[in-house]
């Protein structure tokens, strides 16, 4: 390697070292002041560099959401021709509240890692404590909120993009952005995605391909972390609203217990190997119930009519016509088994056949119509309103809870029935298979990932699918229309829909970020060896690799 290559690299080092540390002591908690401020703080930060005091026009904030508002972060750099390649990475973090005592400290990365061994050292330790205590010790792991997730993935794609224009004549442009609220419902990415057609129009930008710079964990030594993330995960949130009919407690063969058709439905879908999907080469986890409650405020002796359940399904390749239509039949055999049996158990009780009872499943689609045909335009326009009053709030389950409880309530639905549908955002499986140059695209990554890892003395790696929901879904994505039609019927509050505009641009992306453990815990930590040296160049030499095909 030449003295001028090593030089860069070690400067991209300490940048990105610098700027990781930087950055996540500027708290940014989703939905906080610190979250709409980072971006600004940002902003000006990047203003005093080089390229922009000479660019000041190729920096700049595309408005986002919230009240405040937050603001996404938007940095070109150009060198010759239109082919561009985008970096991309969000700035929020969950809470700080699972520090504890030592809240105050979680945003100051090195105080912290000190206080982590602190308590560590003076206590018995679990298996999960005991792994975190070696890793600080090790001197390669520095805790911090957010730090892993996400600001040491954004300080990689920055010092790429100094690196980038400190090239005599690059070839290509960069653009990097830092979005806010991937931790809630990717309201960032999804209004920087709106935004990227116009901003490629005014800078005349053929975008070619896009780097998401998200984290990942390994357990083990990180040969699972230095990886390149050829896709994500699809994430849907079916719902079940069961209404049974209630009954006093002393004469339960009355009515219909809706717990016992919940437990049946829980039963039928919750871990259930089967329901999990394989793709790829690899197996996406089961589904898994995420809330279960009946909807009743006071106690009284009586069975309750309605229970909310709520699932979290990952998806490999299951399209959204695909889990609606398997949901509802799963939920349809739960009720009957349900009905069956409390049929059965009535018979034994009384000595006699008592006949059987019938139920009813919806979807909340169909479930509009029969509002709209009980009550018309105005038990739609009162559901419109309530949906209007709850679109600010954070909990996508309660909101679409009260939503389809009053919808219920307008249809006049009698139980026992269960309504089906989306309860929350839906995030869309994507992969670079899926894109047309996906074949010619993985060979040229594989050389960078070969020659970084040669260069570096360490190994790096493909890996299929991002496990975790990401802004990777919403990145250089085109949703499909009949998709976003279905989901967008079958969710109760249009805040939790994707509402995708005409032409959005759409090109290949992968994921390449830091690595670590324990993300969005009290020892989220990132290895330092890894994230400081290796990703920052294996991001630029991407980027270049790219604009060069």
């Amino acid at each position: 390697m030449s003295q001028t290559n090593e030089t860069a690299l070690r400067t991209a080092a300490r940048r990105s070292r610098d700027l990781s540390l930087m950055m996540t002591r500027w708290p940014s908690v989703t939905g906080s002041a610190d979250e709409a401020s980072f971006s600004e703080k940002l902003r000006t930060h990047l203003a005093e560099t080089a390229y922009f005091k000479s660019h000041p026009d190729q920096l700049f904030t595309v408005d986002s959401h919230g009240e405040p508002l937050t603001r996404n972060v938007v940095a070109l750099v150009r060198g010759s021709g239109r082919r561009t390649v985008v970096l991309a990475g969000h700035f929020d973090t969950v809470s700080i509240t699972n520090y504890g005592t030592l809240a105050p400290l979680a945003c100051e990365p090195e105080p912290l890692t000190q206080a982590l061994l602190d308590e560590l050292r003076s206590r018995p330790l679990n298996g999960a404590e005991t792994k975190a205590l070696r890793d600080f010790e090790s001197g390669d792991f520095i805790a911090g909120r957010g730090l892993l997730d996400m600001k040491s993935g954004l300080a990689a794609g920055i010092a790429a993009l100094e690196r980038f224009a400190g090239l005599e004549a690059p070839e290509g442009n960069i653009l990097f952005v830092a979005t806010p609220d991937e931790e809630n419902r990717s309201r960032g990415m999804r209004s920087l995605r709106n935004a990227l057609p116009e901003i490629a129009r005014r800078f005349d930008l053929d975008i070619v391909g896009g780097i998401n710079l998200d984290a990942s964990s390994c357990e083990r030594d990180g040969e699972e972390g230095r990886a390149v993330y050829l896709g994500s995960i699809g994430k849907f949130a079916p719902f079940a609203f069961v209404i049974g009919r209630p009954t006093h407690a002393g004469y339960p063969f009355n009515g219909t217990s809706a717990h016992r058709i919940s437990a049946e439905i829980v039963r039928a879908m919750d871990t259930v190997p089967e329901l999990s999907d394989e793709a790829f080469g690899e197996r996406s986890p089961p589904p898994v119930c995420l809330e279960a409650r009946d909807i009743r405020d006071g106690y009284d002796v009586t069975t309750p009519d309605r229970v909310w359940l709520s699932f979290n399904w990952l998806t490999h390749r299951r399209s959204a016509g695909d889990i609606l239509g398997e949901f509802r039949a799963l939920v349809s055999g739960a009720l009957q088994t349900a009905l069956e049996t409390q049929d059965a158990h009535a018979a034994r009780y009384r000595n006699r056949d008592t006949g059987r009872t019938e139920g009813l499943v919806l979807t909340y689609a169909e479930l509009l119509e029969r509002l709209k045909a009980r009550g018309g335009s105005a038990a739609l326009a009162r559901l419109e309103a309530l949906d209007r009053s709850l679109a600010g709030g954070t909990d996508p389950l309660k909101v679409s809870r009260e939503i389809v409880s009053a919808a219920v309530t307008e249809a006049g639905i009698e139980g026992p029935a269960v309504i089906v549908g989306f309860g929350s955002l839906h995030y869309p499986l994507v992969h670079l298979q899926r894109a047309s140059t996906g074949g010619s695209l993985q060979g040229m990554l594989q050389g960078v990932m070969d020659a970084a890892a040669t260069r570096h003395g360490t190994s790096i790696k493909f890996k299929q699918i991002f496990a975790g929901i990401s802004d990777m879904s919403f990145f250089g994505h085109r949703p499909d229309a009949g998709e976003t039609g279905l989901l967008a019927g079958n969710t109760p509050s249009a805040a939790f829909t994707d509402d995708a505009p005409e032409g959005l641009l759409s090109f290949p992306t992968v994921n390449i970020g830091p690595w670590g453990r324990d993300y969005h815990q009290k020892w989220e930590r990132v290895h330092a060896p890894y994230t400081f040296e290796v990703l920052p160049d294996l991001v630029f030499e991407t980027a270049l690799a790219w604009l060069a095909e």
